[in-house]
């Protein structure tokens, strides 16, 4: 007799509103991340690459990329939450609450806060409040996202719908700022440009200009790095066109690390208002970035200032700024429309 000890994950019929599901397998980082996420993605932001650029800005040494300790965090909940997803749909309510430093140990936990059964019956999205903390039992960032997950049995009775009450944006007075970051001596000349907060207008779009052609083994190994177990960046049969699907995060840090060229003073992110992956990555897109100032908003911190950005990754050819089709959909080529609150010098 064979005992099956094997686990193959949850499928839409095994949420439930309220439980919380504790993710296997803390991790702790060190400058090994750092130095991989840097030769994954064109990362260039001072802060992140420079501990004695940090220590000038007031931090203790430099912390590992903002989006870097997201996918650690998103990477830890994938068994339990997204193993058998379709496609990761997007996310709300993003705060980084306490930099992640060499040497943290990151462990996580969810909350179904949500669940809505497709109109096919074969699909289902599951929504979530992810929260990441350190070895100190201290959250160092928390977010929601949805997911579609497929149905086990496609004639299991339908959940009760039960649809989050999510805000369009997180508040500029509810965005957590590093302890002790300073930017009153900001040296602009060290982090690439010399573009402070006043100089973006409201509405104002910036080409990022440059792109990267995605590749398998690229996407893959960020993939794997972040521990993220999801089928469908991995196993290319269960796709009718037999190809793997992009991580949205790697889409997601492509841009973010594109937007250095116009942005390399956008320092620090510490929210993000929402988030869509619009259009699925595959392996030989070419991604390029642009982004749109959507606010600005003061901070407490000395020489501080916060700055809304969208930042739009779409693949190669698509016009700069545009996003939707006049039905309201999104342009075929977009593939990710991300907004999000980042810190740089007044």
């Amino acid at each position: 007799m064979t005992a099956t000890k094997t686990n193959p994950g949850r499928f839409f019929e095994d949420y439930r509103v309220g439980e919380v599901i504790e993710h296997a397998v803390p991790r702790t980082v060190s400058g090994g991340e750092r130095a991989l996420y840097h030769a994954l993605y064109p990362a260039r932001h001072a802060l992140h690459s420079s501990d004695e650029f940090a220590r000038a800005c007031g931090l203790p040494e430099s912390p590992l990329d903002d989006l870097a300790a997201f996918h650690i965090v998103f990477g830890k909940s994938v068994p339990d939450i997204s193993l058998n997803a379709v496609a990761n749909l997007g996310y709300a309510e993003a705060r980084w609450l306490r930099p992640v430093y060499a040497g943290d140990t990151i462990r996580a936990s969810s909350q179904v806060i949500g669940l809505k059964q497709n109109s096919n019956g074969k699909t289902g999205v599951v929504y979530v409040r992810t929260t990441g903390r350190n070895q100190h039992g201290l959250p160092v960032m928390e977010f929601a996202r949805w997911v579609m997950v497929r149905k086990r049995h496609a004639e299991a009775p339908a959940p009760e719908t039960v649809l989050p009450d999510l805000a369009d944006a997180v508040a500029p007075e509810a965005l957590v700022i590093p302890g002790g970051l300073d930017f009153s001596a900001y040296d602009f000349v060290q982090a690439g440009e010399p573009h402070r907060l006043s100089d973006y207008a409201l509405g104002e779009i910036i080409d990022h200009v440059d792109g990267v052609t995605i590749e398998e083994a690229e996407h893959m190994m960020a993939t794997r790095l972040w521990q993220n177990t999801s089928k469908t960046h991995f196993d290319a049969t269960p796709r009718e066109d037999r190809k793997r699907l992009i991580y949205g995060g790697h889409v997601m840090s492509m841009a973010r690390a594109l937007s250095f060229n116009g942005l390399a003073n956008a320092q620090v992110i510490v929210a993000i208002n929402g988030g869509s992956h619009a259009n699925p990555c595959f392996a030989g897109d070419t991604v390029r970035a642009w982004s749109e100032v959507l606010d600005t908003a003061p901070t407490q911190a000395p020489g501080v200032g916060a700055i809304r950005l969208r930042l739009v990754a779409v693949k190669d050819g698509a016009t700069v700024g545009a996003l939707r089709s006049g039905d309201g959909k999104y342009l075929s080529d977009v593939l990710l429309d991300l907004d999000y609150w980042a810190l740089m010098p007044v």
